[in-house]
């Protein structure tokens, strides 16, 4: 069977590469810069050339920063929403690839489905443009939650406290302190069994983390694409 493309939308990088059915990468991941603006057909225009010189696949996993149903995008806040609205990327995306089937979940569920064991309540907080979160309980896909725009604190939502916006403003000490500060009201929130701290400044984190905390890689972003086809995934 030809693998799966797994495509990991950014709000400053698009990154694709072809995965097998456990999410092995069997390429290098391909990146290209995310354009400003970024309109749809922008978006797939940049998105087409990512696969030159990638092996054949079938399917398609699309990991999107934003709220997303049915294949259809319903809020890109990094993106632009007043463009996105209502488009049926999936569908979109199906077109520019020759027609292989393709299937649309939030950035951080995707990433989430390469990084969670499957035991208890997990939860991904990812790290980057902005702060993006999934949920799972014993390894099914919980509904989900637009915490990245609830406010958390001084009327700062979770996008304006810990996103890179946040990150390059208040330099890595005082952003530190945001990010353990948020580990303990997302405890207090939830009582999760484990939190997983995904994204590409996750890799900043500095403070001692308690047990039930662990920073994943920055390649479950693509490797979750494999969760997407699995015969008992629930999206």
């Amino acid at each position: 069977m030809a693998g799966i493309l797994a495509i990991d939308v950014g709000g400053t990088g698009l990154k694709a590469a072809v995965i097998d059915e456990s999410g092995r990468m069997l390429t290098e991941r391909a990146r290209v810069p995310t354009p400003h603006p970024c309109p749809p057909k922008a978006f797939l225009d940049a998105v087409s050339g990512l696969t030159n010189g990638f092996p054949a696949f079938d399917r398609i996993s699309v990991g999107f920063p934003g709220v997303v149903r049915n294949g259809t995008v319903l809020t890109a806040p990094n993106l632009g929403t007043e463009d996105w609205s209502g488009f049926a990327l999936a569908d979109a995306i199906s077109k520019v690839f020759g027609g292989h089937p393709a299937r649309m979940i939030n950035d951080a569920e995707m990433q989430g489905f390469a990084i969670v064991a499957g035991k208890g309540l997990e939860m991904v907080l990812t790290l980057g443009t902005g702060a993006g979160t999934a949920l799972f309980r014993d390894g099914d896909l919980m509904p989900h939650m637009e915490l990245a725009h609830h406010p958390l604190h001084d009327d700062k939502t979770y996008d304006e406290y810990l996103g890179n916006a946040a990150f390059e403003a208040e330099g890595k000490k005082h952003w530190n302190h945001r990010v353990e500060k948020t580990v303990g009201i997302l405890y207090t929130l939830l009582h999760y069994d484990h939190l997983y701290l995904g994204g590409g400044n996750s890799k900043h984190v500095e403070f001692d983390l308690p047990s039930s905390v662990s920073v994943a890689s920055n390649d479950a972003g693509i490797e979750g694409g494999a969760g997407l086809w699995r015969k008992t995934a629930k999206l």
